[in-house]
């Protein structure tokens, strides 16, 4: 009975953003529009960072679940507190490689500043320069969410976050935007969910496949996705 619960609750929570979803596909429009460039700039240099796809590598299963998030987005960090957990034990115990894609489509949402292009190229300099606090990152920006239409976190402050997990000397990367080129050219590529127009987030694909946000399972079912 505690899993029925769990779920109904989780689609419930689905539904009543299906605005906000929408509100996010025509966001994803106005950033390509006002962001296309023929100059992705530079890319990432780390093992763990696959300069194709954008994906930041967790763990090394055969079995793959790709993520694809703006930090801006609340839906994003209801998964994470959601399925975070569960998603980390299916890495901890060699089922699935998680591959985590920072994109930004919320940068209207920041009064100007490009909070997500910003949050997501400080994931992109943590990833690089410290690999092993990825996700410790990933979830501390989280923790410390701005609310959509504020400015967003200050790069000073992405920077300090980054010294609270480990990841020091990311400075100059997060300040002067280095990856800023590159989020924009990732973002592009990030898959459309069946049943929408256009992006939204997050997106989910289970080895490869792009999955439809109201077919996620409840936390607890969440693995059979790998049986």
């Amino acid at each position: 009975m505690a899993t029925a619960a769990r779920k109904v609750n989780w689609f419930a929570i689905l539904v009543s953003i299906a605005v906000v979803l929408a509100l996010v596909v025509t966001a994803a429009i106005v950033v390509w529009s006002n962001n296309q460039s023929d100059d992705a700039g530079p890319a990432p240099q780390a093992a763990s960072i696959n300069a194709e796809t954008g994906a930041i590598e967790v763990g090394t299963g055969e079995q793959t679940l790709d993520t694809y998030i703006d930090f801006m987005c609340p839906i994003c960090n209801q998964f994470e507190q959601a399925y975070g957990e569960t998603v980390q034990g299916l890495v901890d115990e060699g089922t699935i490689t998680l591959n985590i894609h920072p994109i930004a489509i919320l940068d209207r949402f920041s009064q100007g500043t490009e909070y997500s292009t910003r949050a997501a190229n400080a994931m992109y300099c943590v990833a690089e320069t410290a690999p092993d606090a990825a996700v410790s990152y990933m979830q501390a920006l989280y923790a410390n969410q701005p609310a959509e239409g504020s400015t967003g976190l200050t790069d000073e402050q992405l920077i300090e976050i980054a010294g609270s997990v480990g990841a020091d000397g990311v400075d100059a990367c997060v300040s002067e935007r280095r990856y800023s080129g590159f989020v924009s050219s990732m973002t592009e590529q990030t898959p459309i969910q069946p049943g929408q127009s256009g992006i939204a987030t997050p997106t989910l694909a289970v080895n490869g496949e792009t999955i439809a946000n109201d077919t996620i399972p409840a936390p607890a079912d969440f693995p059979s996705l790998f049986s």
